[in-house]
């Protein structure tokens, strides 16, 4: 009874840090899918595999410091500071990416795989560098 006892004490804070860390990936991508040039909700509909790669490189590259922000903040504060610095670095990173690599929305638009999988991983790479500084 012990057991259950902790767990329903610790349930109000589990609740309120995922539920907060998801309402960042949430606001996270979001603020992507708007600056991005590449409609890629759009494609994805319509069946385009590379669009479908680029934001899922999007989603995990937000998702996965953030997942870091979680494992290391032992406040709402510090999740919401974590969270948001760990969104405008990505966001930031992949404005510079798209800066630099002329043309990789439209061959992203027209379908083309490699340009789809080189975003992914440049995503997915900041990302992790990204995790690891939060964790420090």
């Amino acid at each position: 009874m012990t057991h259950f006892y902790a767990l329903l004490s610790g349930l109000p804070f589990f609740i309120s840090h995922v539920f907060l860390t998801l309402a960042l990936l949430f606001v996270g991508t979001t603020i992507y899918v708007l600056l991005t040039p590449i409609k890629e909700i759009h494609l994805i509909k319509t069946g385009n595999i590379a669009a479908a790669i680029s934001f899922s490189g999007a989603l995990l590259g937000i998702g996965i410091p953030l997942a870091s922000s979680l494992s290391v903040s032992n406040s709402l504060v510090e999740i919401l500071i974590w969270g948001i610095t760990a969104v405008v670095f990505q966001l930031l990173c992949y404005k510079l990416a798209d800066r630099f690599l002329n043309e990789l929305g439209e061959r992203i638009t027209k379908g083309e795989l490699a340009a789809a999988i080189l975003l992914f991983s440049i995503k997915i790479s900041v990302s992790l560098v990204n995790a690891a500084a939060i964790i420090g």
